[in-house]
């Protein structure tokens, strides 16, 4: 049973059902931003069909009906209650068209797709070839996709890291050695260059600018003769080579001794910090009202501290750049 709001919001489309899945890549946060769908649509008279395992589970119709209480205690848990796959199936015209089915078949107005560019190009194509609206919110700690100035899991994976990047500096300044340390991020550099300025790491590569690892090594024999005790380089995974590259570039050009540390998955996991849940939550009201509003195709996101909507082809279409400004400090800070 649905539970309607006192001051209901105008719903000009009748929407009377949604389903919301979580695909791709988890991120902590996405379960702030079910709850949000789920508690939203509520209060509107809506009810919420929760898929499970992304598009596969669209794929396969493994549905379950989400009320308030289904999403209670679930707001500070990391990565997703709806499970996540990646689904080659969906990739083909025949997936979807079968995917749409099961959608018709629940009688579900429209889907929220909670992933990355992936998955909103999954989204994307069952819109525009069944017709069933589709919104997008971005769910991804890479903070890669246009149209939102941060993405649900980027704060989360940013402290992560740091706090790993924080217990390295120790290690290394006690033997003296030079951390190479690799970030996730995709083919992205956000997460690199916030941990690096908030690290106060000596040099970040980034996928932004590929520079030669050469042209550092001067700076790592510098940070020596000033009398740093340990040098700290941070990594995007997406710059060429990686991390272990780096090092041993470091290692052959200066003759010091270097140790690689690759983070990976652990940055997407755990607690969400406060500003993703509050992001989720935001993100996840605002794409059920968009869609009683008749909003489809677009991804729900904050820019400029407002609500935005940017077409799901431009998320991925267009190009969104790190901070230059903040790319900059990092190498004033650095000396």
């Amino acid at each position: 049973m649905t539970e309607p709001h006192c001051d209901p919001h105008p719903n000009p489309t009748g929407i009377k059902r949604v389903a919301v899945l979580t695909s791709g890549g988890d991120a902590p946060g996405m379960n702030a931003a079910i709850r949000a769908v789920v508690r939203t649509a509520t209060s509107q008279g809506i009810e919420v069909i929760g898929v499970r395992r992304g598009f596969s589970g669209l794929h396969r119709g493994d549905f379950i009906t989400l009320g308030p209480r289904d999403v209670a205690n679930t707001l500070q848990r990391g990565g997703t209650i709806l499970l996540s796959a990646r689904s080659h199936t969906w990739r083909t015209p025949e997936g979807r068209a079968r995917g749409a089915r099961h959608l018709r078949a629940h009688d579900v107005d429209a889907l929220i797709v909670i992933g990355g560019d992936g998955s909103f190009h999954g989204a994307h194509f069952l819109q525009e070839e069944h017709g069933i609206p589709v919104i997008g919110l971005p769910g991804t700690i890479d903070n890669d996709l246009y149209g939102t100035d941060h993405t649900i899991g980027y704060f989360t994976a940013v402290e992560t890291a740091l706090d790993a990047v924080d217990k390295l500096r120790d290690t290394g300044a006690s033997h003296e050695r030079i951390f190479v340390i690799e970030v996730m991020g995709r083919h992205a550099g956000h997460i690199a260059l916030d941990v690096a300025v908030a690290g106060g790491a000596e040099e970040v590569f980034i996928p932004e600018d590929a520079k030669e690892v050469a042209g550092v090594l001067d700076i790592v024999r510098a940070s020596v003769k000033k009398g740093k005790m340990g040098s700290i380089i941070i990594v995007a995974e997406g710059y060429p080579g990686g991390a272990t590259g780096v090092a041993q570039a470091i290692q052959d050009g200066t003759g010091m001794e270097t140790r690689v540390s690759i983070l990976g998955h652990i940055q997407r996991g755990g607690s969400p910090v406060s500003s993703d849940r509050i992001l989720a939550s935001r993100l996840g009201e605002a794409a059920v009202y968009a869609l009683m509003e008749g909003k489809s195709d677009v991804m729900v996101g904050r820019q400029n501290h407002e609500t935005s909507f940017t077409p799901l082809a431009d998320t991925w279409e267009k190009r969104k750049d790190v901070s230059r400004d903040l790319y900059r400090c990092a190498k004033t800070l650095s000396i």
